[in-house]
């Protein structure tokens, strides 16, 4: 079977959103061993110019949901961003693979020529194909933050590791 756009995407995401979960449940699993509150972690930073943790996942969330709704041909869901712990951001990861997995495969099957028009700040919108959507702007920028969101926690102390990021199965 070849690759579809749907297989590219929403399995990719689906994986990695549940690797997510595992590491917040680590992260709070280390605070509480060593007697501190687990809401330290969501303020942390790699650089005082990056984003904090929280963020990162707010934005990993928004980029897999805007993804699979543009691909689709849907209106992207608009959630707030107001997440302040830990039960907060495992609602908003689970409420985004809920998301990923109501959206029917041939919605977003054929969907690699579709065109893909993302509003800027600056003006002129950016214009992509589904594909080119997909592989060169929605797939860096999902593992940018999720990448970012796992070494801010190991950075931390948390024990995680290549397996922990990569996932089991």
């Amino acid at each position: 079977m070849p690759l579809s756009m749907h297989s590219a995407s929403v399995p990719v995401f689906v994986r990695m959103l549940g690797n997510l979960l595992q590491w917040l449940d680590k992260a709070e699993a280390h605070a509480a061993a060593r007697k501190f509150d687990a809401g330290n972690y969501l303020g942390l930073r790699l650089a005082p110019d990056m984003l904090p943790f929280t963020r990162q996942i707010q934005i990993a969330t928004d980029t897999a949901k805007g993804c699979v709704a543009r691909l689709a041909g849907l209106e992207v869901p608009k959630w707030d961003d107001n997440e302040a712990s830990f039960d907060d951001l495992r609602a908003r990861v689970r409420r985004c693979v809920e998301y990923l997995l109501s959206v029917p495969a041939a919605q977003i099957d054929g969907s690699d020529t579709r065109e893909i028009v993302l509003p800027t700040r600056q003006g002129e919108p950016l214009r992509f194909t589904g594909e080119t959507y997909l592989r060169h702007w929605v797939l860096p920028n999902f593992f940018f933050h999720v990448t970012t969101a796992y070494a801010l926690l190991r950075h931390a102390g948390v024990d995680l590791g290549k397996s922990d990021y990569l996932g089991r199965g």
